[in-house]
């Protein structure tokens, strides 16, 4: 019981320090979706042609910077669990499987989104369109929700690493620790029967 009275505290720390991670990501998303670059129509002063001022990048900058804490958080989920492959059989297989696909579901979408997101939005921002000056009428900009799709499958993903982390960690301790306490029980019955009947 001592093994499993040690390993809970960690299981709690681990869970703490994913939605943390999680979290974080998923304001910087919020961040490069409210920070995504917008552009004006301006006119070149030295001829007829016009073009497109962006204004910041910080988008870019956010949107990567969440790439990278969702990748670290996933990496940590993975390593934890050794990404379902080895370890012990866990009780509850079924629910633990249907976990650990969602959270790389929404891991590959939410990555997709930040990075596609990023590159487009730093695309725009350092582009110069030069068109005749009746012709650019307006700038493109990034697509709105991209940094919001990316924010809400890290929500999902959250909860699909917490149950498939929280699964894993069951099994690897109280399924465990209950099994060996079984047995245990068992051999300290026979011998006290095997005690009592021995005269």
């Amino acid at each position: 019981m001592g093994g499993f009275g040690t390993s809970r505290p960690a299981s709690v720390a681990l869970c703490a320090f994913l939605t943390f991670l999680n979290l974080f990501a998923f304001l910087l998303a919020v961040g490069a979706e409210r920070r995504r670059s917008t552009g004006k129509v301006v006119p070149d002063e030295y001829d007829e042609r016009s073009y497109c001022l962006y204004d910041t990048d910080a988008s870019t900058v956010y949107g990567v910077s969440a790439f990278f804490v969702l990748l670290l958080q996933q990496a940590i989920v993975t390593a934890a669990t050794r990404c379902l492959c080895f370890g012990p059989v866990l009780s509850s297989r079924g629910c633990a499987v249907t976990a650990f696909v969602l959270s790389w579901i929404t891991f590959l979408i939410a990555e997709a989104c930040l990075i596609g997101g990023s590159v487009r939005n730093a695309k725009h921002t350092k582009y110069l369109g030069y068109y005749m000056k009746h012709d650019l009428v307006s700038c493109a900009t990034l697509r709105k929700g991209v940094f919001a799709a990316a924010a809400a499958m890290m929500i999902i993903n959250l909860l699909a690493s917490l149950v498939y982390y929280w699964s894993y960690s069951k099994a690897a301790t109280g399924g465990f620790m209950k099994h060996q306490n079984e047995v245990g029980v068992g051999m300290t019955d026979y011998g006290l029967d095997k005690g009592v009947s021995g005269p």
